[in-house]
């Protein structure tokens, strides 16, 4: 058994949150948009070099009013104890590369993890994913300003995917674990991603 993982996808409504993770356990996406009924927590296994972890994936904005589409809502967040966060392992913070809004949203989402952190506490992995690339002609800023701005700016990781046509799901858990374990055991080697296991497993609370 190689453990377990915490990990929080994070962004405004309507950004694609549960179409990634549903892509991601499932391989299923609902042509309809609903949105997501308060917090969800996914519970599958993953394989990755031999060794099977736990993930536990929190899908769903924190209790109560998020940031607003700027860092002025912040204001409006519930104390961060409650929303979980504190003890998360690694974070999606996503975005539609159509809307600037959720981008700004996502901006604030980082910030606002970062400033909670406790101290002393190792440093949660976080990537932004720019979501509904099948939009590509609709995307409202160049894909290398974005990245860079992410990567050298934010210190984050950065990708971008398609969650209707499953384009980069798998490859951004793969990434996303691999960033998380990594920093967990610095001595580990490269971690290869090779599936999710046991649909069954994948339980929601």
């Amino acid at each position: 058994m190689g453990g377990s993982l915490r990990v929080a996808v994070l962004g405004a409504p309507g950004v694609g949150k549960t179409a990634i993770i549903r892509q991601f356990l499932f391989g299923d996406y609902p042509e309809r948009h609903r949105p997501t009924d308060g917090p969800r927590l996914y519970r599958p296994a993953v394989l990755l070099d031999g060794a099977v972890y736990d993930l536990s994936i929190r899908d769903g904005d924190v209790d109560g009013p998020g940031p607003g589409p700027s860092p002025g809502g912040l204001e409006e967040w519930p104390d961060p104890k409650n929303w979980s966060l504190q003890d998360t392992d690694a974070f999606v913070l996503v975005y539609d590369i159509c809307s600037p809004d959720s981008f700004d949203y996502v901006k604030a989402l980082r910030q606002r993890i970062a400033e909670t952190r406790p101290a002393g506490a190792p440093e949660a992995p976080i990537l932004v994913v720019g979501n509904k690339r099948d939009r590509q002609r609709l995307r409202f800023g160049p894909r290398r300003a974005l990245a860079a701005l992410v990567r050298r700016g934010w210190r984050c990781g950065y990708l971008e995917c398609s969650a209707k046509y499953n384009w980069h799901v798998l490859r951004l858990f793969r990434e996303l674990l691999r960033c998380a374990l990594v920093r967990a055991r610095p001595a580990h080697p490269a971690l290869r991603l090779q599936g999710a296991l046991h649909p069954a497993r994948c339980s929601l609370m």
